[in-house]
């Protein structure tokens, strides 16, 4: 695996590696009905699975299990920390009845976990309060046909990172906020502007050095898809929603962009002022917010027609479908996402949280924050389906066939920003997308 994608794979966005995913496609498909965990006692011991990301975030958890533990003596949690890189391949081999009572899992990978019975719903076990105060983008990662899965700690988010010193050097104005985002045009003229006063013509960092057949060339430019109007699965289907027109012009576009940016081997295009703009996540925030100081922004990504729109979605908490004790596993969900363990969590690994309560209290999320951006997009979640001009963040497709949707879209980007003709190769990932979906009955979740 590449630099780039193994930076991307610790970061808070997704954890997820492309492998895993294809591994999750050739999963068994669910049959039968709605897996139901069983209440038992609210009492004793259960276990639960975390996978083990960076060293902050681990503290972070086992902190949050160790005061759990000592705060009351009815139930005692088994912690359990998996390797990362192995961590959505374990589920996904583990039997349903071998899984733990309660488990973390990567937000896209749920919905196959629910198609093969290895999670149940949550909705029974978690208190009303702390649904409530879960954000609309959270529970919409979590919900399948009406059912709550999972919540998350945090949340994730895009945006683009500008070096105002050269962004005002070059004459170029930029949006503030989401209300005055750049159209596509206005982006790109703002590249062409940018590379005359460049001495190498490169100005824009696009995560590029990893290549984009991956899942972060599927969280990171599905958003120029949803941008046009279009989606990655519209109603079980790809063809008539990736391919349109709009899509096919759109991604023209991206195409277009590659002339401008810099292959950012190193990592440090951006923050070596080689570029003026780095089209990437929150993660990104604090080594650039130590390079440029007072002259980091924080922009949207571009508006293609349908409004900007960016990624969300990220590590989220579930209930395993064989648990004999699931109100003692919703008892320890409530407490770990409390303010307190959110706030934890989200100060190690610098990710919005993903409660109303936390994120309104954060001092780099909240109203006046230097990435109250991303809170902003959060707040104007579209779900995985009603991707209206006035949304802005958008869930990947939540569904069992994701695996193929991302592998088939991803392909089709990397094989477009490498020449490729656009509608040909979105032609080409619609049609497998959708033979994939007719030979597997839609993954419809019985």
């Amino acid at each position: 695996m590449s630099s780039t994608s193994r930076k991307y794979r610790r970061t808070a966005c997704t954890g997820l590696a492309l492998a895993p995913l294809v591994a999750l496609a050739a999963c068994g498909g669910g049959s039968g009905t709605d897996a139901s965990a069983e209440a038992g006692s609210g009492k004793g011991t259960i276990s639960v699975w975390a996978h083990q990301g960076q060293k902050n975030e681990a503290s972070a958890l086992q902190n949050a299990v160790k005061s759990f533990n000592s705060s009351q003596n009815k139930i005692k949690v088994d912690l359990k920390l998996i390797p990362e890189a192995d961590y959505t391949k374990t589920i996904t081999a583990t039997d349903a009845a071998e899984l733990p009572d309660v488990l973390e899992f990567d937000g896209p990978t749920m919905a196959n976990f629910v198609y093969n019975k290895k999670l149940a719903p949550i909705d029974t076990y978690v208190s009303a309060k702390t649904m409530d105060n879960a954000t609309d983008a959270s529970k919409a990662q979590g919900e399948v046909d009406g059912k709550h899965y999972g919540l998350g700690m945090f949340d994730s988010g895009l945006g683009i990172y500008g070096n105002k010193k050269l962004l005002d050097a070059a004459g170029v104005k930029y949006p503030t906020s989401l209300s005055d985002d750049w159209t596509a045009e206005e982006f790109t003229a703002a590249l062409k502007a940018l590379k005359a006063k460049d001495s190498d013509g490169k100005t824009l960092d696009l995560q590029e050095s990893g290549g984009y057949a991956n899942e972060w060339g599927t969280y990171g430019f599905a958003p120029i898809v949803w941008s046009a109007g279009g989606s990655l699965l519209k109603d079980g289907k790809a063809e008539g929603a990736l391919d349109t027109p709009a899509v096919v012009s759109a991604l023209k576009t991206f195409q277009s962009w590659k002339t401008y940016v810099d292959p950012n081997t190193d990592g440090s295009a951006f923050a070596k002022g080689r570029v003026a703009l780095s089209w990437v996540g929150h993660w990104m925030y604090p080594a650039y917010s130590q390079a440029l100081g007072d002259d980091l922004v924080v922009l949207p990504l571009p508006d293609f027609g349908n409004g900007p729109k960016t990624g969300q979605g990220s590590w989220a908490w579930g209930i395993g479908a064989d648990t004999k004790n699931a109100k003692a596993a919703g008892t320890f969900l409530d407490t770990l996402l409390n303010d307190t363990n959110v706030t934890a969590m989200t100060t190690a690994n610098g990710a919005v949280p993903a409660t109303k309560t936390a994120l309104a209290k954060s001092s780099l999320y909240k109203e006046g924050g230097p990435l109250q951006l991303f809170a902003d997009q959060l707040a104007k979640p579209c779900g995985d389906s009603d991707i209206t001009k006035s949304c802005v963040a958008v869930t990947r497709p939540v569904t069992a066939g994701y695996p193929t949707v991302t592998a088939k879209f991803s392909e089709a980007l990397n094989s477009i920003y490498g020449g490729a003709d656009p509608k040909s190769a979105l032609e080409k990932a619609a049609r497998a997308i959708d033979q994939d979906f007719s030979d597997n009955a839609g993954y419809k979740i019985p």
